[in-house]
């Protein structure tokens, strides 16, 4: 049953596979284009027959004249024979018409008409006018007719003309408008797929250059200026994901290597260590010696393990900041307290500068942040100096915390790196307390957690580290 399921999900998940963009085009242009010449061969339809019933009419009205003069010279005294005379005349002068005359007795006075059209048209209401819209179509006896019931005075009369030939014409007509419909719809069909299947060779060629893409060749781009212009934002959307792949795969290629090459050092130091301690027997307290210089590596170790953690995490936007109130004045003061006595053994003095506003933000990693660079600063000021923490606003409402000491100035290309993971001015600066390279790495990773930015400048014997926090950091006060 379990493998009946999943063959029904599979099954599922094809059948509601969207169309494709071929078939879902050409259906489109089939329809309308059959829906246009089906229009196309009504409205030709409609215009030819109305052109035949104006023929038709045109030719009733003549009759119709001649039928109302004679009935009115009848009225004023012409003779039977002679009215019979002018009706004879009036159907020899006229072909394929016919009529019938009723007097207001009822009485026959005249009749021309095919045997059932009388009693057909009576089924109609007689008119004064005659106009298109009196116009009606009788069929009696295997023919049609189009024709009229007229009311002259007191008489009425029957008037037709035979349309068989219009309706024949208009029947093979209809044929060869719907035959032409359909071989226009399957010939637009056919041309509407291949101009689909032609306008998607590109896409194709898109397709067949996107699978060359692998991890080893991550150096494939596509040419913006040899698609279709509608393609040209998904050439570009795609090279642009490329770039940040390779850059992200750069980076974790990179983050590996480091790793790998920031951990040998103290698994190097523990193995080189204890071995040295096995290779003789020792006294308790030289055991104890090794022991505390390998917690130490192992501290090493722990701390940098934890901060790759978190920029893992942070990379990944992992990490959200708990926005609660923060007194920054406050917090530097509690770092400045923390850090006195490693500062008062190197000789180095702490002040501020500036109002510390409070924000609000997440107050646990803004301490890391500041401690971070204060740390920095210290490990980097010559004895009998200064570290300062300026605290700045500008007009647009973001606030820079700048933390400064006098040193040596730091080259201009190393600026830029200065936050990168692992990254150091002196790559020879391994140990001695120098730590793994990833202090800045963390304060950027936070302040941008925050919405904010980081930089670094360094002239005239002085180097500034600065974090800038935006507006919408400022508490509510």
């Amino acid at each position: 049953m379990p493998m009946l399921e999943r063959l029904g999900a599979r099954a599922g998940r094809r059948a509601r596979r969207p169309a494709s963009l071929a078939l879902r085009v050409t259906a489109w242009v089939g329809l309308a284009t059959t829906l246009t010449f089906l229009v196309a061969a009504a409205a030709l339809e409609s215009s030819i027959e109305e052109h035949f019933a104006g023929q038709d009419l045109g030719q009733l009205r003549p009759v119709a004249q001649t039928l109302r003069l004679a009935l009115d010279d009848a009225a004023a005294g012409v003779g039977s024979e002679d009215l019979q005379q002018r009706f004879a005349e009036t159907i020899a002068d006229h072909h394929e018409v016919y009529f019938r005359v009723e007097g207001a007795d009822g009485r026959v006075l005249f009749d021309a008409t095919p045997a059932g059209l009388a009693a057909r048209a009576h089924a109609d209401p007689a008119v004064a006018q005659l106009d298109a819209a009196a116009l009606r179509i009788w069929t009696t006896g295997g023919r049609s007719y189009r024709g009229a019931v007229l009311r002259i005075d007191r008489d009425t009369v029957i008037l037709a003309t035979a349309i068989d030939y219009h309706l024949r014409f208009l029947a093979a007509l209809r044929r060869a408008l719907w035959l032409g419909t359909l071989g226009a719809s399957a010939f637009s069909v056919l041309v509407a797929w291949l101009a689909v299947r032609q306008g998607h060779a590109p896409i194709r060629r898109i397709g067949a250059r996107m699978r060359e893409v692998g991890s080893e060749r991550l150096d494939v781009r596509l040419d913006p200026d040899k698609v279709p212009v509608e393609l040209a934002g998904l050439v570009a959307s795609f090279n642009a994901m490329l770039e940040r792949i390779g850059e992200s795969f750069e980076r974790l290629s990179n983050f590996s290597a480091d790793i790998a090459h920031e951990l040998r050092t103290p698994v190097t130091n523990l193995r080189t260590q204890t071995q040295v301690a096995l290779s003789r027997a020792r006294s308790a307290e030289d055991y104890r010696e090794i022991l505390y210089s390998n917690l130490e590596e192992y501290e090493r170790m722990s701390t940098m393990i934890g901060d790759m953690l978190f920029l893992a995490q942070a990379e990944h936007q992992l990490i959200r900041p708990e926005h609660t109130e923060v007194d920054l004045g406050a917090e530097v003061s509690e770092l400045f307290e923390y850090f006195e006595a490693w500062a008062e053994e190197r000789g180095v003095g702490l002040e501020t500068f500036g109002e510390a506003p409070r924000i609000r933000g997440d107050r646990a990693m803004l301490r890391r942040a500041l401690s971070n660079l204060l740390s920095n600063a210290i490990r980097h000021t010559a004895a009998g100096e200064t570290v300062s923490v300026r605290f700045e606003s500008d007009p647009a409402g973001w606030l820079e915390i700048r933390v400064e000491n006098p040193g040596p100035d730091i080259a201009a290309e190393h600026l830029p790196n200065l936050f990168d993971r692992f990254y150091r001015v002196d790559p020879s600066r391994q140990r001695n307390g120098e730590g793994a390279g990833l202090g800045l790495a963390i304060v950027k990773s936070i302040v941008e957690a925050h919405g904010g930015r980081v930089g670094a400048m360094s002239s005239g014997g002085r180097s500034a580290f600065w974090l800038r926090l935006p507006p919408d950091s400022r508490a509510r006060r």
